[in-house]
């Protein structure tokens, strides 16, 4: 499995932005994928995550009603739509992957992209 994030980048505060994770060796149809995010000194955390079994979505208090998660199935390509974006929004943004459903548990994610870096001015 591997999975490659893009779309990171510099972006003044009320800005958008929209990361990509193309997924390989990895049937998206039927696994739980989402985005979590790293800033410097903290602790990891979850931020919105999909589980194609009952379609389930979960999503973070600091970003419900900013953040969207998307996926395109033909593409093997997950997104997040970021809007109104802070600048405590910075952090390194990671696309995961797991066979189960975990939520917002980052700890239980197996495989992971090597992130890709936002900053919010």
């Amino acid at each position: 499995v591997q999975l490659v994030e893009s779309g990171g980048g510099s972006v003044q505060a009320g800005g958008s932005l929209t990361l990509s994770c193309v997924a390989s060796g990895w049937s998206m149809k039927t696994q739980c994928m989402g985005w979590f995010r790293q800033a410097p000194g903290k602790e990891r955390e979850g931020l919105v995550t999909m589980y194609t079994w009952g379609g389930r979505t979960y999503i973070a208090d600091a970003v419900k009603g900013r953040f969207t998660i998307s996926k395109d199935n033909d593409k093997n390509t997950l997104y997040l739509q970021m809007n109104r974006l802070k600048p405590e929004d910075t952090a390194m943004y990671y696309c995961a992957a797991d066979e189960y459903n975990h939520g917002l548990a980052w700890r239980q994610y197996q495989h992971w992209g090597q992130g890709t870096q936002v900053t919010v001015s």
